[in-house]
């Protein structure tokens, strides 16, 4: 019996403008319509535009994973938001690296940095 791949995703409280959302687990073909639900919560139904994705915990992303950051982050920005990614673990920074993600999202070490980024666009 196969096990289904353990993910979550989860907003995280924030002291300043931007909305933490923290990913944990393996985000998969399996569990990518789970995190593009939440996020299309988060941007459509809740009108977030701020968003920092923090990869601590994220063991895993797959190209289904990818594809939702992909199709959200011009939504996003049409809206005058923006998608910063933060605290991506080397092998998960490594493929984002290599299929050109720097170029499309800003990425930070840590989350605080990614929030203060939003801060200083005041």
């Amino acid at each position: 019996m196969e096990q289904t791949p353990r993910f979550s995703v989860t907003e995280v409280p924030s002291a300043g403008r931007a909305t933490v959302i923290a990913l944990a687990g393996q985000l998969d073909a399996h569990t990518a319509s789970e995190f593009e639900r939440f996020l299309e919560r988060i941007v459509r139904d809740e009108g977030k535009r701020q968003l920092v994705l923090d990869f601590d915990a994220l063991e895993y992303i797959s190209s289904a994973g990818l594809g939702v950051l992909m199709g959200l982050i011009e939504e996003v920005r049409a809206g005058g938001g923006d998608m910063k990614l933060a605290a991506l673990p080397e092998k998960i920074f490594h493929v984002l690296d290599l299929l050109g993600f720097p170029m499309v999202f800003q990425i930070f070490s840590g989350v605080q940095d990614a929030e203060l980024a939003f801060e200083e666009r005041l």
